[in-house]
């Protein structure tokens, strides 16, 4: 029982670095444009660094998980983040950053698809939605955290602190590229996660069906399939979106409202991961009253409304929208996800990995807005982020599942077709996939 809780909170551990080390990038935009004097399309190749090595190994991420098992591989992963934090620590180029970038993004990539059946076997079937969703407020509260770490960091680095941290990094990091504090933390961070994983002894995995890779042939007669297809480019959307706004926001409200992006726009970056964290409990009730894609519509054109606020508004105004924009983007991921599941038969854990192929879109979206920024302007550029919210927003029309997700009241409805000895058939619905 000891080891059961142990291993649930080594799980959650990390839940909370892969956050860490992932949603920083948008408080660092700024710093690193100035550091490196970079053009916006430029600075888009950071993203493209990091989430091409989702689009590149989530699916061989879960055959290695099946080959060599969950402890192997977040061996490797927690080394190829700290090999590439470290380099670049050491040696701060930009061509050793975008490195350090995919190595850190192939090594969050393989622990998002070793940690989900970990966390069952380590908790129990019967207690895996409670924990996932403790598993999402420890990501959330590492986006949070982290741009705050980093404005301590560099309002702190250089002055007279009795901190020991401080004093160290200060000897370690430039002193014009104080940004730069943040991958020592990185890389002490993956190479501390190094020595725990390797001290804990891990549960025997048994995969469930929906867990597993599948055989390269499964994969091409998906590819094959238009609702696979169709479903991919939602996740590809929905990642490209998520990651156009949260990436732009420190350096929008610097270039637009003159906001210090190391402090209130790193702020706003944090707020904008903690909403969206606080918007997934929201949204676990609302799929308990609402059908997931009346859901999935009405919070798309919320934040529609949020991020034109942003885009137009005040300063005052833009501070409060971009933020909002995280609150109502919170329920995409899992509703698209579940609905792409939900309308298929088979062959669950190869359209999962396909499904997490998309999080591409992270890399392929701040890039476009970066490239048309540099045309257009900023402001601009920000508008790409209008069209994959239009897809998103599309799937909560067209999107028919098998099956739809359990309401109370459809609950209820079931209990009354059985009290009144019909055929149950009459009745579509079935649990969502989470």
């Amino acid at each position: 029982m000891k080891n059961r809780f142990l291993m649930v909170g080594l799980v959650l551990l990390v839940f909370f670095v892969i956050s860490f080390l992932t949603n920083i990038l948008g408080a660092l935009n700024p710093g690193i444009k100035e550091s490196f004097d970079l053009e916006f399309s430029s600075l888009g190749f950071m993203t493209l660094a990091f989430f091409s090595a989702y689009g590149i190994m989530s699916i061989p991420s879960g055959m290695l998980v099946e080959k060599y098992k969950e402890k192997k591989v977040m061996l490797f992963a927690f080394i190829l983040a700290s090999i590439g934090a470290f380099s670049f620590a050491f040696a701060p180029s930009f061509a050793v950053f975008l490195t350090s970038l995919f190595l850190i993004g192939t090594g969050m990539a393989m622990l998002q698809v070793a940690i989900n059946p970990l966390l069952r076997e380590a908790g129990g079937e019967e207690n895996f939605a409670f924990y996932s969703v403790l598993g999402q407020l420890f990501f959330g509260a590492a986006g949070v955290a982290g741009p705050f770490l980093f404005s301590y960091l560099v309002e702190n680095l250089g002055k007279e602190n009795p901190n020991a941290l401080i004093e160290v990094l200060t000897s370690l990091v430039p002193t014009d590229m104080t940004w730069v504090s943040i991958y020592w933390i990185f890389a002490v961070i993956s190479f501390l996660m190094v020595l725990i994983i390797f001290s804990v002894k891990f549960p025997e995995v048994e995969l469930k069906e929906e867990e597993k890779a599948g055989e390269w042939s499964i994969f091409k007669d998906l590819f094959k399939n238009k609702t696979v297809i169709a479903f991919f480019i939602g996740i590809f959307c929905y990642v490209g979106f998520e990651q156009g706004v949260s990436f732009w926001i420190s350096q929008y409200l610097e270039t637009y409202h003159g906001i210090d992006p190391d402090t209130i726009g790193a702020a706003a970056v944090g707020k904008f991961w903690g909403l969206l964290t606080i918007g997934c409990f929201l949204g676990l009730v609302l799929l308990k009253f609402i059908d997931s894609k009346k859901v999935l519509l009405t919070f798309s054109a919320l934040a529609f409304i949020s991020l034109t606020i942003a885009l137009f508004g005040n300063k005052e105004m833009a501070l409060m929208a971009f933020p909002a924009v995280g609150f109502f983007a919170s329920v995409m991921w899992s509703i698209v996800f579940s609905l792409a599941l939900n309308s298929m038969k088979s062959h669950h854990g190869s359209i999962a990995g396909i499904l997490c192929t998309g999080i591409v879109g992270g890399a392929i979206a701040p890039f476009i807005v970066g490239w048309l920024s540099d045309i257009f302007g900023l402001k601009f550029g920000m508008f790409f982020n209008y069209i994959t919210l239009a897809y998103i927003f599309s799937i909560g029309i067209w999107a028919n599942p098998l099956v739809k997700n359990k309401t109370i009241v459809s609950s209820k409805k079931k209990e009354e077709v059985q009290n009144n000895n019909r055929p149950i058939d009459d009745i579509v619905e079935a649990e969502s996939i989470n």
